[in-house]
């Protein structure tokens, strides 16, 4: 366990379209990340950003700015933004399984869905023992086809982000889904406000973000299935949000102005200064090593020298439609 102490002061915010300084913070010497000197901010115009999800083989990214039930879609060849979806159940965080389809957490709907590649919606979870979750918040997908999700009440206690509701559940918890089964299962019972989340790159641990309690909390998985819980860092500003790893198994949270990174080992490492309040991040671009944050209103990207996780398609090859011998590659999102 770790404790980040120094508050710093967001980068200096710009006009769109303009660079602000990247202000990267070494703390450890493990801590290595170089690359773009400024954000590029991509978009502004939202009221709270969330759930980046970059799609490679549309070259695109998709974001949602909850409080106006939005989906934004950013190309990456052209530079523009335009609305995807409208309404789109106050979706919040997003991911793409290992077919490349968008799972998403619809906060409005109370639901966790799917998008098929011929634009069909695939409900994943939407109830737990005959009750509706509260607002399903984000979601990961293991290599075994599970999908882990957290459920906070943000998207009931009023209606900004979703519909105002009275709970049906006991608490906020993180589920587990098999979409080949239908069976969903709670997998904690001891959460204040469950939030972001993320494996480790061998699958054998769980990074959960506890908005709460502000920390992060590791669950230890055996045979898929989470068998011990322990705190890994505490963050002492800001609201502890979106988690992704990069490619060498750190673990990327934001929080307040800032992105912090912790070594697997729970050292906080060092941190990026964002221009606004963070509150999700992602990893994309060709080589998986541009770096895209939403922070409040706006979207910004940064080009790094390291990349995000990326895990491979579990299937054999011959199952895959339209595979080649090699396994397909995404980054984590």
């Amino acid at each position: 366990m770790t404790r980040a102490v120094d508050a710093p002061a967001p980068a200096d915010a710009s006009e769109s379209g303009a660079l602000t300084p990247l202000g990267i913070e070494a703390l450890d010497d493990r801590f290595t990340c170089r690359g773009d000197e400024h954000w590029e901010r991509l978009w502004t115009g939202g009221r709270w950003l969330e759930g980046p999800v970059y799609v490679p083989a549309g070259k695109y990214l998709l974001f949602n700015d909850i409080p106006n039930d939005r989906t934004l879609r950013w190309d990456e060849t052209s530079g523009a933004v335009s609305t995807f979806e409208q309404p789109c159940g106050y979706r919040n965080g997003q991911t793409l399984d290992r077919r490349g389809r968008v799972l998403a957490c619809e906060q409005g709907s109370r639901r966790v869905v799917r998008t098929d590649h011929d634009g069909r919606t695939t409900v994943i979870a939407e109830t737990f023992a005959g009750r509706r979750f509260n607002s399903p918040n984000d979601v990961v997908e293991r290599s075994d086809g599970s999908i882990w999700f957290t459920d906070p009440p943000y998207g009931i206690t009023s209606d900004y982000e979703g519909v105002r509701a009275d709970s049906e559940l006991d608490g906020c918890h993180v589920y587990r889904a098999d979409p080949s089964t239908g069976v969903c299962e709670q997998v904690t019972d001891d959460f204040d406000r469950p939030n972001g989340l993320a494996f480790s790159l061998d699958e054998r641990v769980l990074y959960v973000a506890d908005t709460g309690k502000g920390h992060i909390r590791a669950l230890d998985l055996v045979d898929g299935r989470a068998a011990r819980d322990r705190v890994f860092a505490v963050v002492e500003f800001g609201k502890v949000d979106g988690i992704r790893l990069d490619a060498t198994g750190n673990v990327w949270v934001a929080a307040g102005p800032a992105l912090h990174c912790f070594h697997p080992d729970g050292t906080l490492v060092g941190r990026l200064r964002t221009p606004e309040i963070s509150a999700n991040l992602t990893f994309g671009g060709p080589k998986g090593n541009r770096l895209f944050v939403c922070a409040t209103t706006s979207l910004y990207s940064a080009l790094l020298n390291i990349n995000g996780a990326a895990h491979t398609d579990p299937r054999p090859a011959t199952r895959r439609a339209g595979a080649g011998t090699r396994g397909a590659r995404h980054r984590e999102r």
